[in-house]
């Protein structure tokens, strides 16, 4: 295990990196021109092969950063040396970035840390940055020592992708590892404060803040809530370590970027449960979580009896299950254990993966995406205003920031609408619904009408021919209730019969983003 804090947090020296990597372009655009779609693809997939090849011989800046930071491997000092000319080797050697080495008696450097391209657009603009981490198996081989500090992983894209980026006063980024999520909050908050248990972790972040010339966040050294006791935060944002594992196994390392020293998901219990203390009324927490399905009881009921313990609102999005083979197989690899490289960790891991599992009746494990809020009113609130637990494997079209903003005013409105409000709304259709009929031979009327939504979530709603009327009749212009009045009329149906099978239909759809409201 790494113990020392790998990098120096030098501004001159930091500054003079940051346009050395300007001049040379390392950008994710450039890495996937240079590389050419097979060997940027393969990288994707965390194969380097065909990047060694193209980078082998390249003279290229952009080139030569990649086989070092990204690839691990050496580089001649002095080549680098022309790429980072107003760092210099000495400046690099400093900051903690390689070391000095020789083969075959030609001075060499080698990469003690990853140095990467980032590239994101959200609804602030576009974004590029370069996020140092610790090098992962990609590069050394080998499985991630404990205390490993990772990049921006998938989930740590898909916080960012789902976070809503409206201007905030302060957001609390909880467990920021390298610091992605509180780069991206620095960009609509006025201040940031961000906290990991990890000390190597709060080096990287703020090593990644300086390069970045970011200057609105602060670093503090804690588990969970810890250190911002008595402080209440507009956005909090956390990639937790929501991973569970065996407590009883030396076969699986504690990963500090991963696993949050709980049995079982009570980690993530304990954070949906006490992250009220630290939210502002009208505030809002986003969260990535995995949860433990039970035998005999329904995941909504488990998840539902920790937001019956908060005052607060919840939308909970359910994105996939794994059963526990599936569930052990992913984090052991994740962590770099094989089953062809480490068999015996490998066996070992996955039985008391298994044997923990089996333990607690737990059948399956899910995983997805959180959004909490307080309600505009004082901490004494009794129930929330509104609850939705959703279930959605399908494909969904990021970023979702935008989608979770949207549903998170609709669902406040909803909340107190009866249906004199519902009926005098003037609904427009969302530009990227539509409709599709299905016919059985010979009948005029179809048997099935869906209505098809092209981004966020990508609902597909079955609705009846009534609400299909009203719906496409729905371009502002009339009321949902004159709508319905009509469509009553000339199908000589009882209005408050139709009323009864429309209304809910309409909340529905609205709540789900394929009707807006014209305003």
């Amino acid at each position: 295990m790494t113990t020392d804090l790998p990098l120096t947090i030098d501004s001159s020296l930091l500054a003079a990196l940051r346009q050395d990597l300007v001049a040379a372009k390392y950008t994710v655009e450039s890495v996937a021109e240079l590389l050419g779609p097979m060997a940027d693809a393969a990288m994707h997939r965390e194969q380097q092969v065909p990047a060694l090849l193209v980078t082998e011989r390249s003279d290229a800046p952009t080139l030569v950063l990649l086989r070092l930071f990204t690839l691990g491997q050496p580089v001649r000092t002095d080549g680098l040396g022309r790429v980072l000319p107003r760092l210099g080797i000495d400046g690099a050697v400093q900051l903690g970035l390689v070391e000095s080495m020789l083969i075959d008696g030609v001075e060499h450097v080698r990469p003690l840390v990853d140095l990467r391209p980032y590239a994101a657009v959200d609804d602030v603009g576009a974004m590029r940055w370069w996020l140092a981490s610790d090098l992962g198996e990609l590069a050394t081989g080998r499985a991630l020592h404990a205390n490993h500090v990772l990049g921006a992983g998938g989930a740590s894209l898909t916080l960012a992708a789902i976070t809503m980026r409206e201007p905030v006063g302060r957001t609390l980024d909880i467990g920021t590892g390298c610091g992605i999520q509180a780069l991206h909050a620095a960009r609509h908050s006025r201040e940031v404060v961000a906290t990991d248990l990890s000390q190597r972790a709060l080096n990287f972040a703020s090593f990644n803040a300086e390069l970045n010339d970011v200057h609105n966040i602060s670093f503090r050294h804690g588990s969970m809530l810890d250190p911002v006791r008595g402080e209440v935060f507009d956005l909090v944002v956390s990639n937790p370590p929501f991973v569970i594992t065996p407590r009883q196994s030396d076969a699986i390392p504690d990963y500090e970027y991963r696993d949050g020293g709980r049995a079982g998901d009570s980690l993530v219990e304990e954070l949906v449960t006490g992250i009220a203390d630290v939210m502002a009324p009208g505030g809002a927490a986003q969260l990535l979580m995995n949860w433990e399905h039970h035998r005999g009881e329904p995941w909504q009921e488990r998840i539902g009896r920790w937001l019956d313990t908060t005052p607060l609102n919840a939308w909970v999005v359910q994105r996939e299950i794994l059963d526990p083979a599936e569930y052990a197989e992913t984090w052991l690899r994740d962590g770099g254990i094989t089953a062809e490289r480490e068999s015996g960790q490998w066996q070992a891991g996955y039985e008391a993966y298994l044997r923990d599992f089996a333990a607690r009746g737990v059948t399956a494990v899910g995983m997805g995406m959180v959004l909490l809020h307080h309600p505009a009113a004082s901490k004494e609130v009794a129930r929330p205003a509104w609850r939705r637990l959703d279930e959605h494997p399908g494909t969904v079209a990021q970023p979702l920031g935008p989608v979770f903003a949207a549903g998170l005013r609709m669902q406040e409105f909803l909340s107190s609408a009866g249906d004199e409000q519902i009926a005098a709304l003037r609904c427009v259709v969302a530009v990227d619904v539509t409709e599709e009929r299905y016919y059985r031979p010979g009948q005029a009327d179809p048997a099935v009408v869906m209505l098809r939504q092209g981004g966020g979530f990508q609902h597909s709603v079955h609705v009846s021919s009534a609400v299909a009327a009203v719906v496409g009749a729905s371009d502002g212009e009339l009321t949902v209730g004159q709508l319905l009045s009509a469509v009553a009329s000339l199908t000589d149906q009882d209005a408050a019969a139709l009323a009864a099978e429309v209304f809910p239909a309409i909340r529905g759809l609205l709540a789900d983003g394929l009707l807006t409201i014209d305003r």
